[in-house]
């Protein structure tokens, strides 16, 4: 690195070089030995959700996969909190060595990029992708004695006042974003009613109190099959594998519409080649499992398998997508 450019950089960037040239030398030492030996014990991923969330979910699906391919056992640690900005940060701060690893999501790695000032971490800088591990849309639901069949009849009804209120497990989710959005694309007046769990958001669509909300698929459909909602759109640009009877928002509304939650595995910068090679040859030969895949479809998640090489690409164009969908909900968190 030119020594010149050195001098110019400030506070952390200038820290996390000077860092790097204290520790090159043992690190070189280190790294034959972690190497060959990784793993020679547990391995932690952080869900930075609380337990029984789809994230959480997942997490655990595949990590029971990759166990038996790493030969050690991969213990999950949920670290819930701040939008999952607690226990993403944590691993942003851990030793890059293959023993620490998170469960990222679209929120943890491309809306909270916009949507906290203070995250404590970089989604890029600071972290190396292991592998993607799906996608899943939100579906869009309503009550099940709304009078809303179709989003031509929400639009409808968002376009004559009062218009109409949609939920959220909070702001500047996903499921806030996509009803952003929709508002955006629809016109009329959609206002959003913020809640601390999407639990009790569900609650009161089903109750007909907020007309409606987008959600992930393995927490609404249970709820579709009881007739407590009615689903109506789907968030991605084609239909849902968990719900190929529903028609996506773009269909209906002839537009661009396309959002979809996702999840990847991370580890910490700086991790060794080698380990992060055995971590991403364990994910992707879990991925490769038909019954972990049948797992996820359960869950209404469509297994990744992506080049790891298009990853950091994938996650820059997402990040922009979500930063405008951010800054026009003008929702932010400090």
């Amino acid at each position: 690195m030119n020594f010149l450019n050195i001098e110019r950089l400030h506070g952390r960037a200038w820290q996390r070089v000077m860092a790097t040239l204290i520790a090159a030398p043992l690190f070189c030492l280190a790294t034959p030995a972690q190497s060959e030996d990784y793993p020679s014990k547990a391995v932690r991923m952080v869900v930075p959700f609380g337990p029984g969330t789809t994230t959480d979910t997942i997490a655990r699906l595949i990590s029971e996969r990759m166990s038996q391919e790493l030969g050690q056992s991969i213990i999950i640690d949920n670290k819930a909190g701040a939008g999952g900005t607690i226990g993403t940060a944590q691993v942003a701060r851990s030793a890059p060595d293959g023993y620490t690893i998170v469960m990222g999501t679209v929120g943890t790695h491309a809306i909270n990029k916009e949507l906290y000032s203070k995250r404590g971490y970089d989604p890029e800088a600071d972290f190396e992708p292991i592998a993607f591990v799906g996608q899943t849309p939100t579906i869009l639901v309503v009550g099940g004695n709304s009078p809303y069949h179709s989003v031509k009849e929400l639009g409808e009804a968002a376009a004559t006042p009062p218009g109409v209120t949609f939920s959220s497990a909070g702001s500047g989710t996903s499921g806030h974003l996509a009803g952003e959005l929709l508002k955006d694309r629809l016109g009329g007046e959609m206002l959003h009613v913020p809640y601390k769990e999407g639990s009790m958001a569900l609650q009161d669509v089903m109750s007909g109190e907020v007309q409606f909300m987008f959600y992930h698929p393995a927490a609404v459909l249970p709820h579709v099959k009881a007739g407590k909602l009615r689903a109506i759109g789907v968030s991605s640009s084609r239909r849902s594998i968990a719900a190929p009877d529903v028609a996506s928002v773009a269909e209906q509304t002839n537009s661009d519409f396309d959002l979809v939650a996702w999840f990847m595995m991370y580890a910490p910068a700086g991790t060794p080649e080698p380990v992060m090679d055995k971590l991403k040859k364990a994910a992707d030969v879990a991925l490769a499992d038909p019954d972990l895949a049948a797992k996820l479809k359960a869950q209404g998640v469509e297994p990744g398998g992506e080049s790891t090489q298009d990853l950091a690409k994938f996650e820059a164009v997402e990040i922009d997508k979500w930063a405008e969908l951010v800054k026009k909900s003008g929702a932010k968190v400090n």
